[in-house]
């Protein structure tokens, strides 16, 4: 049974192939064509966003820039312009808060929006996204795509059903009509390793979940069990939470060429330490674990990480992100990724002296 959650009208707005839009309306030699932004296929550059004439030919956002091009010959490739994607951004988010205070930004192209209440004292939702989509167009040209239901996971859903420029509303009335037609991954935090655990295991299907033995379900997903049975059931309570605070912070880069000198990966993990570093300051936090990863030419990656008293120290920090590579087999093995990255973020304010002066072991 589906519990009355039907109070809360949630909207999930996502721009239409976002950077790829921008590019065709600030080029009108591009409308109509296939394009796609990223780094360089030569350089081992990955597509950021595809327009929907390239994604006809199967080019998507984060395949090899190069299997793009294979893919698209006549494929359009766009170095990006990421100020000019937030100023246009900030214009669309300008609108969102125009409307309702509880704005959940997920990137600059896309967010939720709680508005049960809002300022144009609309009382339905799919009036409310219809005036917000009507708006976005106005202020920028572009096309935006919405999902109107009770909950975050359903409208995240809805959003995608017809795009480009679509307009879903799952009113709690069809909830149940419609988890019905899903198949398993659509269920959140189900990605394609966990899709073919489930699959295995005859869960093809999201209500397929709700009939699975639980200890079945625990073995092939583990913790995310309960979750799962939750959102297939169409329960999803989670608010709307406006500026979530950071969770980590973390940089990488592949290049271009297959690092093999050890000591310039040293130097690499280390400016990228520094740059997580310098991040904290920024945000005024500090942080318990430092992590590195790891990609071989061979495609495989490893991470590692090192967690302890909570610093911003960029000494620190660099120092335990390079003594993390030294435990990996780079040293023997052509490398084509780096990357590193802080996790565990605490406010200063939130620790008490001791914690602050626990020391830092070069050689722990």
């Amino acid at each position: 049974m589906i519990r009355a959650v039907s109070l809360r009208r949630i909207i999930h707005v996502d721009m239409d192939a976002f950077y790829a839009s921008v590019e065709q309306r600030d080029r009108p030699e591009l409308r109509g064509r296939p394009v796609a932004v990223g780094g360089r296929p030569e350089s081992r550059g990955v597509v950021a966003a595809a327009s929907y004439e390239a994604r006809t030919f199967g080019v998507r956002s984060a395949i090899p820039m190069a299997r793009a091009v294979r893919l698209c010959p006549k494929l359009v490739v766009l170095k990006p312009d990421f100020q000019k994607y937030r100023a246009v951004s900030q214009q669309v988010f300008g609108i969102f808060r125009s409307v309702t205070p509880l704005v959940e930004p997920l990137s600059l192209d896309e967010a939720y929006l709680d508005v049960t209440d809002n300022a144009w004292h609309e009382p339905l939702g799919v009036n409310v996204a219809k005036r917000v989509k009507a708006e976005i167009t106005k202020a920028t040209g572009l096309t935006a795509s919405a999902g109107v239901a009770p909950n975050k996971f359903l409208a995240k859903i809805a959003s995608a059903w017809r795009k480009p420029d679509g307009l879903t509303v799952i009113a709690p009335e069809r909830m149940e009509s419609f988890l019905q037609k899903l198949p398993v991954d659509a269920l959140w935090g189900v990605g394609p390793v966990t899709a073919a655990r489930l699959r295995e295991r005859g869960i093809t299907q999201l209500i397929d979940v709700r009939t699975t033995d639980p200890a079945v379900l625990r073995e092939a997903v583990g913790s995310l069990s309960e979750w799962l049975i939750d959102l297939a059931h169409g329960r999803d309570d989670r608010a709307v939470t406006p500026n979530r605070p950071s969770k980590s912070s973390s940089s990488e880069n592949t290049y271009s060429h297959d690092l093999e000198d050890f000591d310039r990966m040293r130097e690499e993990i280390a400016e990228m330490a520094r740059d997580n570093a310098d991040w904290l300051a920024d945000k005024g936090l500090l942080a318990k674990t430092v992590t590195i990863k790891v990609r071989y030419s061979d495609f495989t990656t490893v991470t590692r990480s090192d967690s302890r008293a909570p610093t911003s120290d960029p000494d620190q920090i660099s120092n335990r992100a390079v003594a993390l590579l030294d435990k990996t087999e780079a040293r023997a093995r052509p490398v084509r990724l780096l990357g590193a990255g802080v996790h565990g973020l605490v406010d200063p304010e939130d620790l008490d002296e001791q914690e602050l002066r626990l020391p830092f072991d070069e050689n722990a």
